[in-house]
């Protein structure tokens, strides 16, 4: 351009540091996608060979994502969620799943990484009688989301809050707490908290984090199942309650099920 501006996407590539592993793109990586670098591979590799179950650990994540998105929209009838810490689109994502259930469901999607913005623009289509927004914004400031996603989301009626393996990068554990009280207290009764994370229940996975954590990347703070416990305090957990994602009501035909080192639930705030 000759008056020497850029367009949002040209900005986001000059952005995207593929010096440093990235726990986005490693993600990515892990799940079979191909919106990763070099760095990220090598950094997914080494990971992957102190703790050889994370891929696994990766897919029943999302597994969770799909049937948690579905339950909400469906039995509980949410028609409204925010999605905070998107990560890279892969498949399956909030939005196609809630709109499968409900085409009319409005999403609004939040991260601060100018990969995931750059793919979030072209890949998080909506349908005609729904709504996919995405928010370029950090999960520091709570407040910030909470304004911009009232553009979209209707805070007067329910909202499904999603902070799906987001809340490890938030290092301060009061911090984290205190982050997740923020957003919930603005959701009107009848709202649902959909969360899961990462403990520090094996000692081979606390290892690969340590290790991926001295990259120079943002850490990840694995944490225990009685801390995670704390971001539903105030709020109905459904059964079966906080228990690893694998568990979280899985389908009659899942036999021999493996449970994984994530760990998460869905609550309804009263």
């Amino acid at each position: 351009m000759t008056d020497g501006s850029s367009t949002p996407d040209q900005q986001a590539s000059t952005k995207i540091d593929t010096t440093v592993p990235h726990s986005a793109r490693i993600w990515n990586y892990w799940m079979g996608g191909k919106d990763n670098y070099e760095v990220d591979r090598i950094a997914g590799d080494e990971y992957r060979e102190v703790a050889p179950n994370i891929e696994t650990m990766a897919r029943a994540s999302r597994a969770y994502l799909i049937r948690t998105v579905t339950h909400v929209a469906g039995e509980c009838g949410i028609r409204q969620f925010l999605d905070v810490g998107t990560g890279l689109p892969t498949y399956d994502n909030t939005h196609q799943v809630a709109q499968r259930v409900a085409p009319e469901a409005r999403i609004v999607y939040v991260d601060n990484d100018p990969l995931v913005l750059r793919h979030a623009q072209a890949l998080l289509t909506s349908t005609r009688e729904g709504v996919t927004d995405y928010i370029d914004a950090d999960l520091h400031e709570p407040e910030r989301i909470l304004e911009a996603a009232s553009k979209t989301l209707d805070f007067d009626r329910p909202i499904a809050l999603m902070l799906m393996g987001i809340l490890g990068h938030i290092q301060n554990y009061d911090e984290s707490v205190s982050i997740v009280r923020r957003l919930q207290a603005a959701l009107p009764s009848g709202s649902y908290f959909v969360h899961y994370d990462s403990t520090d229940t094996d000692q081979a996975l606390k290892q690969a984090q340590q290790g991926y954590d001295d990259t120079g990347a943002v850490p990840y703070v694995l944490r225990s199942v009685e801390q995670i416990g704390r971001y539903y305090e105030g709020l109905e957990l459904i059964e079966p309650g906080i228990v690893s994602c694998p568990l979280w009501r899985p389908a009659p035909s899942e036999t021999d099920i493996e449970t994984t080192d994530v760990h998460g639930g869905v609550a309804r705030k009263p």
